[in-house]
């Protein structure tokens, strides 16, 4: 591992977009009110993501800054939804009086321009793109072409698009052809935790996300194959119900690498059982295929753990860089897991690079921007949100 590698992360951020004035911190007398209409399994603890965490969390953190939250969760298996489902979605979004803001995680608005268009024309929406549709990994190409067209449908239709990083908005403007002064940031926050107190320094890694293809765990096993002389232990932590035929796919690998005893599937965790699988870790590694930010290593960075990950979408700015400057982070090409391994024998293999990881992890960590920055993004969004043309006119 060489001060190069390290040197990867190098940043590029888009200027810096307008916020409300801080005394939005101040929690007023009367608080205006946003419908959130978000995914029907939001709060379902075998299937966690990052997105269903974050539309959580703001709704918690939204009074802070004027407003209150009503949290409409929508069943259905979107961005694909039956019939009976999106006319759920219909008869909320149809119930509600002319001028409503509302809020939309994009797994729900973007597939389904017939219901949300319409609507466009009466309330002032918003949308929250967690993942552009297309993106997702493993989609047939007709299927990914149709849910792209989709979303380009809905996000042109509407005044605000809500992205989770810098790169997430430049992808969404540039893909899509959106205006640029109509897409936000609003990164995801973090909450600073106790510092891990890892296992031995170097030998512990874990993986926090759902085993998906667009995670890519197949890609770590393949790497951790490659250096199994090394000393390691490794938990996968996030949900096994997304893709069972992945699921799968990924023991069998781990079984013909005769992995087991090293490699383990933990299935979701929170709470105080993901507190602490995280204070045993040494590194967090992350090898998704695709990500807008990656909450994951921000919980990590939060604890103090360095971070090994692709570098793919807003996974650098995810990484960041600490007060001074250093990298608290290795970032490695996507498809290409002998790049992973190499990088991992340097993390073993030369304790000096260690010791400047984890000194920036800590150092980033205490630099991180909480919910309340995200929160307060959010709420100047809505707060500029232009009444809706048909009562404009």
């Amino acid at each position: 591992m060489t001060e190069t590698t390290v040197a990867k992360a190098r940043l590029a951020y888009v200027p810096a977009q307008p916020t409300p004035s801080e005394k939005a911190g101040i929690i007023p007398m009367s608080l205006r009110t946003v419908h959130f209409v978000m995914p029907g399994g939001v709060d379902d603890p075998a299937a966690p993501s990052g997105g269903n965490a974050y539309d959580r969390r703001v709704c918690l953190d939204l009074p802070g800054f004027g407003w209150q939250a009503v949290r409409h969760s929508v069943p259905g298996s979107w961005p694909r939804p039956g019939r009976t489902d999106r006319d759920v979605l219909a008869r909320i979004l149809r119930d509600l009086p002319d001028d409503t803001v509302v809020l939309l995680d994009g797994l729900v608005a973007c597939g389904v321009p017939e219901v949300v268009v319409p609507e466009a024309e009466r309330l002032r929406l918003a949308v929250l793109v967690h993942l552009p549709l297309g993106d997702e990994t493993g989609l047939d190409a007709a299927v990914a072409a149709d849910l792209d067209a989709r979303e380009r449908t809905v996000l042109r239709a509407v005044p605000a698009v809500i992205a989770t990083s810098d790169w997430a908005v430049r992808r969404l403007v540039s893909h899509h052809g959106l205006a640029p002064d109509r897409v936000h940031v609003a990164a995801p926050g973090a909450d600073i935790a106790p510092l891990a107190p890892g296992t031995d320094g170097v030998s512990q890694l874990v993986c926090v996300a759902a085993v998906t293809p667009r995670k890519g765990q197949h890609r770590l096993v393949e790497a951790l194959a490659a250096v199994t002389d090394l000393p390691w232990n490794c938990v996968c932590v996030g949900g096994l119900t997304q893709d069972p035929e992945y699921v799968a796919h990924l023991r069998e690998l781990i079984r013909r690498h005769g992995l087991q005893d090293r490699l383990r599937l933990a299935g979701p965790q929170a709470g105080a059982a993901l507190d602490a699988a995280y204070a045993t870790a040494d590194l967090m590694v992350l090898t998704s295929y695709a990500e807008t930010y990656g909450m994951a290593i921000t919980e990590a960075l939060a604890r103090g753990i360095p971070v090994l990950a692709t570098d793919v979408g807003g996974v650098p700015e995810a990484v960041g860089r600490a007060p001074d400057g250093g990298v608290p982070g290795i970032l490695v090409p996507p498809e290409d897991p002998a790049a992973l391994a190499a990088e991992l024998r340097g993390w073993f293999g030369e304790p000096d690079v260690r010791r400047r990881l984890k000194a920036a992890a800590r150092s980033r960590r205490a630099a991180l921007d909480g919910w309340a920055t995200t929160a307060r993004s959010l709420a100047g969004v809505l707060g500029r949100l232009p009444e809706a043309p048909r009562r404009a006119a």
